[in-house]
């Protein structure tokens, strides 16, 4: 069943759908990641690598919603489910218990990059079938990005 009709051919929507979908469980599980280590997170530099993994969460959680809308808006149904984010993220699982603060940052370098990845080939992917999804993969690719470099300096 499907409420909304997307105006993209059915090729250029398997597509973009894939694309989106591929993003919202790489973001979910970039705020479950981000935020698992935020909690165990310990050293020297605990308080700022504990504030900067917050922001990745809020980063997250905020193009999250607005890729799951986007495929919403497109009449293609988002799954992010554990189930399906457990099965379908490029990101490696979080370390369990606690985690020194330069791994912590590892873990992020590792996670941000992994993403990042992933998204630039969304990006490549959606040029032709929606320009307009791509725009927001352009703009959350972004965002990571500059967590990306911010957590490389941290260990620089």
């Amino acid at each position: 069943m499907s409420v909304v009709k997307s105006p993209l051919s059915d090729a250029d929507l398997k597509v973009v759908a894939e694309a989106l979908q591929g993003a919202l469980v790489d973001l979910v599980d970039l705020s479950l990641v981000a935020k698992q280590v935020h909690w165990n997170v310990v050293g020297p530099r605990f308080r700022s690598v504990h504030l900067q993994l917050d922001e990745v969460v809020a980063v997250a959680r905020q193009h999250t919603d607005t890729v799951a809308e986007r495929a919403s808006a497109l009449g293609v149904s988002p799954d992010g489910r554990a189930g399906t984010v457990s099965a379908t993220s490029g990101i490696r699982k979080a370390p369990e218990g606690w985690i020194k603060d330069t791994d912590a940052v590892g873990t992020l370098v590792a996670a941000l990059g992994a993403v990042i990845t992933r998204m630039r080939e969304r990006i490549a992917a959606t040029d032709e079938p929606d320009p307009v999804s791509q725009d927001i993969l352009i703009g959350l690719t972004a965002d990571l990005e500059k967590h990306h470099w911010m957590f490389q300096a941290e260990n620089g």
